[in-house]
């Protein structure tokens, strides 16, 4: 139920009302369609808890080489993405996937195993995962937009900002040397694929 002012009372918790706040009214549960938004919710809190795991399994071996702050500053990004996206499963009542103990650890390893190959490796993997989640982010903007974009405009800024971003994270890893190791591109990019494919 939503009221005037745009907050989304979800539950009563212990006689306390839990509320979200939404920037406008015009996207609450009774208007939208569940089944795509609960997808793209599910699909994104997935890869970007997915980036997390990898980020962090990067750092583990790279956090004290000269690449250590490139990494960092894209996994602080991805940390707000997932809050986000954490936020979002809450107002929206969307159950998380029932593989994030799996990729819990498949993220992480994969993190670690291609920083094991060094700088280039990471940054391999980097390109390769961010070019898969940024192209899930735009067929995601395009279905929104092929229902009443105006209705799903909140969900929309916020696809399009982290879509941005993680291009950004994209070109950083070409920048470091990514390139040197196309290979591992192959690796990463099946292995988001995969993991955003059981959605």
């Amino acid at each position: 139920m939503t009221d005037l002012s745009g907050t989304l009372h979800l539950a009563e918790s212990y006689g306390r009302r839990i509320s979200v706040r939404f920037c406008s009214s015009k996207m609450t549960l009774d208007n939208i369609d569940r089944e795509a938004v609960d997808r793209i919710i599910r699909v994104d809190h997935a890869g970007e808890y997915g980036a997390n795991r990898i980020y962090a399994g990067q750092m583990a071996i790279l956090g004290r080489t000269s690449v250590g702050p490139v990494i960092q500053k894209m996994w602080d990004q991805e940390k707000d993405h997932l809050k986000k996206f954490n936020e979002l499963m809450v107002a929206f009542r969307v159950r998380p996937t029932i593989l994030m103990p799996f990729w819990n650890v498949v993220g992480f390893a994969l993190g670690a195993g291609t920083a094991l190959l060094g700088k280039e490796g990471a940054m391999a993997c980097t390109v390769a995962v961010e070019e898969s989640i940024a192209h899930h982010y735009n067929n995601q903007i395009r279905t929104l937009m092929e229902k009443e974009p105006e209705k799903y405009e909140e969900l929309l800024q916020v696809i399009r900002k982290f879509r941005d971003e993680e291009l950004e994270h994209h070109d950083m890893g070409l920048e470091h040397d990514a390139e040197l190791l196309e290979h591992l591109e192959v690796l990463g990019s099946c292995t988001v694929e995969a993991w955003l494919g059981e959605f």
